[in-house]
């Protein structure tokens, strides 16, 4: 009883850095979207503070009291989230003995964090760096990722032939959704957001002029200051392009896999993980439309990223759901009857 409760505080727990890590994500892309990535341009600190200080205005003139707010308040909520991640480490090696406590998930888990924080540091010291800030999304969306899966429980009832086969399509489309997010982070930080301001044209254009040479260099020197952005509008152009032909695809492939797990289900919890999925896929390409629109307004910007966490979790959801623990003290059916 005592391994019960433990492990579903550990839940608990994982649950509740799952939400922070989902403020992270969120909070991540309103600093970059208020250009407040710079705001505090040392780290971990704000101009030599712990909190920012009005009266950096007067010894640094590059200091704007809002933005380094917003870098700073970005900064505790992650601060917070490493400190539950360390907790959760230290749970699972305490009672790592406990039935059903996992070990290697919060163990991955401490070394993602760790990178991140070291991404974190990388960001605002290489000056907003595409590359870098990118792979912090990817970051901070596979801590969340990881903090979903440890917030639910498996469950024990094994899958139909129809529904375990459903396995090696969840994870192509795992791999597709990490591409369109990678394609969306490079999107951002490249600013090429409002390279496309009409919808379902670009540019008026079916076939805009773009320049994907320059679109896709991942790293073009270190003393760059890339807030605004560097390139030019071609560049921009096909960079957004993409980022829309990809969601597309990558829609077109996730409504597939939701589809077939909610007709192939023969649970009630698999049936709701493919129709989330669905549900997050039309949301997400929703906001997206509804972004380009209307002239891509920070609110709207914001929910983007947070469209891009609940594709996330769908996505957990779903695996969690096609791997459920083996049921204990349960005998095969070909072993319960021997042939004699």
């Amino acid at each position: 009883m005592q391994q019960q409760q433990r492990l579903f505080w550990f839940r608990r727990l994982a649950l509740a850095g799952a939400l922070l890590a989902a403020a992270v994500v969120v909070l991540g892309a309103w600093v970059r979207l208020t250009d407040a990535g710079l705001g505090c341009p040392d780290w971990p600190g704000c101009y030599g503070h712990v909190y920012p200080q009005a009266g950096n205005a007067d010894a640094h003139s590059g200091f704007h009291f809002a933005k380094a707010l917003h870098e700073m308040i970005h900064r505790y909520v992650a601060t917070s989230l490493g400190v539950v991640i360390t907790i959760l480490l230290i749970w699972a090696v305490r009672y790592r003995s406990d039935r059903g406590q996992p070990l290697i998930p919060p163990a991955l888990l401490f070394v993602v964090v760790c990178l991140q924080g070291a991404l974190g540091a990388l960001t605002v010291t290489l000056l907003l760096k595409p590359l870098i800030v990118t792979a912090h999304l990817l970051g901070g969306l596979t801590t969340l990722g990881l903090l979903w899966w440890l917030a639910q429980s498996p469950g024990t009832r094994q899958l139909t032939e129809p529904e375990a086969a459903l396995r090696k399509y969840a994870f192509a489309g795992l791999a597709v959704l990490i591409v369109q997010i990678a394609l969306g982070g490079w999107t951002s930080t490249n600013y090429a957001a409002v390279a496309c301001p009409d919808l379902p044209t670009c540019q008026h254009s079916w076939w805009p002029p773009m320049d994907y040479r320059d679109a896709f260099v991942l790293w073009r020197g270190l003393d760059i200051n890339y807030e605004g952005g560097v390139l030019t509008n071609p560049a921009r152009i096909a960079i957004h392009f993409t980022h829309r032909v990809g969601a597309l695809a990558a829609g077109s492939i996730l409504v597939s896999l939701g589809i077939m797990t909610a007709l192939r289900a023969r649970s009630r919890r698999l049936k709701l993980a493919g129709s989330l999925v669905v549900l997050a896929v039309v949301l997400q390409i929703s906001i997206g439309v509804a972004t380009v629109h209307w002239g891509v307004p920070l609110p709207l910007a914001t929910l983007h990223n947070a469209g891009a966490a609940f594709l996330v979790i769908s996505m957990v959801t779903l695996l969690r759901a096609l791997w459920p623990a083996p049921a204990i003290g349960v005998i095969p059916l070909h072993r319960a009857h021997p042939t004699r």
